[in-house]
């Protein structure tokens, strides 16, 4: 091994080792925050985890799990609607290796780059490789900035880091199925019904309960799924599929 990469292997091994218990991580935000150091200490600037596209369910935005992405570009992608399309899902889809490729080439179509998006110089090549859960739900875990693509030990070491990381995002996901059978019916049809923009009085009439009631549900939901407020609680349950 060479002196570069014995530097590179003890740098990014204090990543590893810190957290080598998974049932050390409990939440997507502790994730969230391992994520953020792992892109920082392999010199990455964003990244991203998203459910891969399926036939039902093609939104972006909505399905980004955990996400570093600036909220301009995700909603100026997102209104593109074409991720499901994207070269990044397409080559993706054909390997189990990661891939490197300039970003804007990455979120077009294959041959034609996103150029409207104004992506950051600090966003400008983008690292990707595909997961699978235990129940083999593949997700996309990307990693964004301006440096080389990695190679060698970093590369193979990069590799095992998002394996770690995603192992404990599937376990924190896991956690919060649990939270699936704490709300109750009317809780789920309160925060379906907000997710389509329905207000608290036109939830009572659709419901044929009161606005109080409605209100009543939203505390006790927010406060199951670990939320401030209404907005917060529609995505968590969004994120963990009990709408």
């Amino acid at each position: 091994m060479s002196d570069v990469d014995e530097t590179v292997s003890g740098r990014k091994s204090s990543l590893l080792s810190a957290h080598s218990d998974p049932s050390a991580v409990q939440t997507e935000y502790e994730v969230l925050r391992l994520m953020r150091q792992c892109a920082a200490e392999f010199g990455f600037d964003n990244f991203m985890i998203v459910r891969v596209p399926t036939g039902d369910q093609q939104n972006f935005a909505e399905r980004l799990v955990v996400s570093s992405w600036p909220a301009d570009l995700v909603r100026g992608y997102d209104a593109l609607d074409i991720f499901r399309l994207s070269r990044l899902v397409e080559e993706l889809r054909h390997t189990k290796l990661p891939v490197f490729r300039e970003t804007a080439a990455f979120l077009g179509l294959r041959g034609k780059p996103v150029t409207a998006l104004g992506i950051a110089p600090s966003m400008a090549f983008t690292l990707a490789v595909l997961l699978h859960t235990t129940y083999a739900d593949p997700f996309i875990v990307t990693l964004s900035g301006s440096r080389d693509a990695p190679e060698g030990v970093e590369a193979a070491e990069l590799y095992y880091v998002l394996l770690q990381l995603f192992e404990r995002l599937e376990r924190a996901m896991d956690a919060g199925v649990t939270t699936r059978e704490k709300l109750s019916a009317r809780e789920i049809e309160c925060l379906r019904w907000a997710a389509a923009g329905k207000s608290s009085d036109e939830i009572a009439i659709i419901l044929g309960i009161s606005a109080y009631t409605v209100s009543s549900y939203f505390k006790t939901a927010a406060r199951k799924l670990d939320a401030v407020n209404r907005m917060q609680a529609i995505a968590r349950a969004m994120r963990l599929k009990i709408i």
